[in-house]
C-alpha cells in the first residue's frame, strides 16, 4: 500500500542542526541553520548537548511514549531526515553539517569507483561478506570530512563526542548518560554530541510494535529525563537520524529478468536502491522493474534524482557522481527489496512519513 511521502527539505532537516551548533559556538556554519534550534540562540548555556537516539522517529515516539510524558511534553517540533533517511547519511550530516552530496556517506552500502566494489560503509566490508574491502578505511580515505567537534575545538572551544563506536564501554543508555553528566560537570562552555544505537537495532530485528522496543523507549525516556533533572545551565536536544517502517520483503535475486540487466548488485538500502544498468538494457530494465514494482517503488533515472537535488542542493564532492549508478528506485510503500543481507522486520531509508519525520525534543535547564 502506498504511503504518504515526505521529500527532503535541506532548510529544515538534520543537516541544519549542526550548523546551528557551529553558529552558537562562534564558528562559521557550512550550511543553513535549523529554525527549531535557533529559538535557543539568544541564551548562553554552559553546556549544549545533542543526544541522537537511532531510529526514534516521530511515528515511533507517538506509538510508544505517553503524550504527557517527558519526551512528548518537551517536543519543540518535527523536522526531517536527509535522503537517504538512514544512519550512515544522517549521522554523518549531524556530525559534519554537510548534505549527503557534500559528504558522500550516502547509505549503508556505497559503490566506490576506485576499487569498483560495493562496500558496507561503517564496517569497511565488501557487500554481502565479512571480508575487509581494503587494508585501509575506504570511506575516510575517499570521502573524508571535518566534524563539528573538530571545528569547534580548532576554533578554541570545547567539544566532545560520546558514542559506542568511539568508546566500547559506552554500551548502554545509562553509560551514555553518565558520560554526558561527567562532561557537563567539567568547567567551561562546551558542546557534547552523543549517539546511542537504539531503538534502531531492536526494531530492525523485532519490528516497531515489539514489547522489547516499547520497553527500551520507555527506559530511555526515563534515563534521559532524569539526566536533565540533574544538570543545570544546560540545553539538551534529543533527536533521531530517521524513523522506521515495518516492511514486507522480497529478494531481488528472485527476479532474473531484472538481474540480467545489471552490471552488479545495487548498493544503498533495501528501501532505496541504486542500479548500474548494462548499456543497451535500459529500456528492458525499466519495463521489467516497473512490471514487478511500480506499485511499491518510484523508478527514476539518476540524472533526474540529481536534478531534483534529493541528496542536497549543495556543491557535490568530486567523488559523488561516480558512486551513484544510472537509476534510482525509491520505496513508496512498505515493501523492501533485499539483495545482499537477510530480510529484516523493520527498515528505513526512503521518503515515507514514518521514515523521514523526526522529533526535536529540548530540555532547557536554564529555565
Amino acid at each position: 500500500m502506498k504511503k504518504n511521502l515526505v521529500w527532503p527539505d535541506y532548510k529544515n532537516c538534520i543537516a541544519n542542526l549542526p550548523n546551528s551548533i557551529l553558529k552558537k559556538f562562534g564558528v562559521k556554519p557550512v550550511g543553513d541553520t535549523l529554525p527549531l534550534f535557533d529559538k535557543f540562540m539568544d541564551k548562553e548555556y554552559k553546556n549544549v548537548v545533542v543526544l541522537l537516539l537511532d531510529g526514534m522517529g516521530k511515528a515511533i515516539i507517538e506509538k510508544h511514549l505517553k503524550e504527557d510524558g517527558p519526551f512528548r511534553t518537551h517536543l519543540e517540533g518535527i523536522y526531517k531526515s536527509v535522503f537517504l533517511s538512514t544512519t550512515v547519511a544522517a549521522t554523518t550530516s549531524v556530525m559534519s553539517g554537510l548534505q549527503p552530496c557534500e559528504h558522500g556517506w550516502l547509505a549503508w552500502e556505497n559503490y566506490y569507483p576506485t576499487i569498483d566494489k560495493n562496500v558496507v560503509v561503517f564496517l569497511n566490508y565488501l557487500q554481502g561478506t565479512g571480508t575487509p574491502a581494503a587494508d585501509y578505511n575506504l570511506a575516510w580515505t575517499y570521502t573524508p570530512y571535518e566534524t563539528v567537534m573538530d571545528k569547534i575545538n580548532k576554533a578554541g572551544g570545547k567539544a566532545y563526542a560520546v558514542a559506542p563506536f568511539l568508546n566500547p564501554k559506552c554500551n548502554s543508555i545509562e553509560k551514555i548518560c553518565a558520560n554526558i553528566k561527567k562532561l557537563c560537570k567539567e568547567p567551561g562552555q562546551k558542546y557534547i554530541y552523543a549517539y546511542w544505537n537504539q531503538p534502531d537495532g531492536l526494531m530492525h530485528n523485532l519490528g516497531t510494535d515489539a514489547k522489547a522496543v516499547h520497553k527500551a523507549l520507555v527506559h530511555m525516556e526515563k534515563k534521559v529525563s532524569r539526566l536533565a533533572q540533574k544538570l543545570d545551565d544546560t540545553l539538551i536536544i534529543i533527536t533521531a537520524d530517521h524513523g522506521h517502517i515495518d516492511n514486507r520483503t522480497v529478494v531481488l535475486q528472485d527476479y532474473p529478468a531484472i538481474m540480467d540487466c545489471l552490471v552488479r548488485l545495487p548498493a544503498f538500502e533495501p528501501r532505496v536502491m541504486n542500479f548500474f544498468v548494462k548499456e543497451g538494457k535500459e529500456k528492458t530494465f525499466e519495463e521489467e522493474f516497473n512490471k514487478e514494482f511500480s506499485e511499491d517503488f518510484l523508478l527514476m533515472p539518476m540524472k533526474e534524482a540529481i536534478e531534483k537535488k534529493l541528496f542536497g542542493p549543495g556543491t557535490p564532492r568530486e567523488e559523488f557522481a561516480g558512486m551513484l549508478g544510472n537509476y534510482l528506485a525509491i520505496g513508496i510503500s512498505d515493501l523492501s527489496v533485499f539483495f545482499a543481507e537477510e530480510p529484516l522486520a523493520s527498515m528505513h531509508g526512503s521518503i515515507t512519513e514514518d521514515e523521514m519525520l523526526i522529533p526535536l525534543i529540548a530540555f532547557d535547564t536554564k529555565g
